[in-house]
């Protein structure tokens, strides 16, 4: 049984393709194969093999970022050395930073 071949022409910028073309050499595959293969997967899987979402935002990413880190208060002798309990978990951190 003969199959038809169809070209697919497609505008993606440079530095992306040569990224992926790389990427796709080194695990032995061609930019023709690729394709294929992702149209495949998508009518095996009756959606795209991936699932798209919307990215944070920069501002969004910092004040996530914000939330997740810890605050610690210290004290400090009137040198500005910091006094710190040697049985506390910061007291590694403190001595080896």
């Amino acid at each position: 049984m003969a199959t038809t071949k169809a070209n697919i022409n497609v505008k993606i910028d440079a530095s992306v393709k040569e990224a992926a073309a790389q990427m796709l050499t080194n695990m032995g595959i061609d930019l023709t194969t690729a394709v294929d293969m992702f149209f495949r997967q998508i009518i095996v899987e009756r959606r795209l093999p991936f699932q798209p979402r919307v990215m944070a935002t920069l501002d969004e990413q910092i004040a996530i970022a914000a939330k997740n880190i810890p605050t610690v208060k210290w004290e400090s002798d009137g040198n500005g050395n910091v006094i710190i309990d040697k049985d506390s978990s910061d007291y590694e951190w403190a001595v080896e930073g």
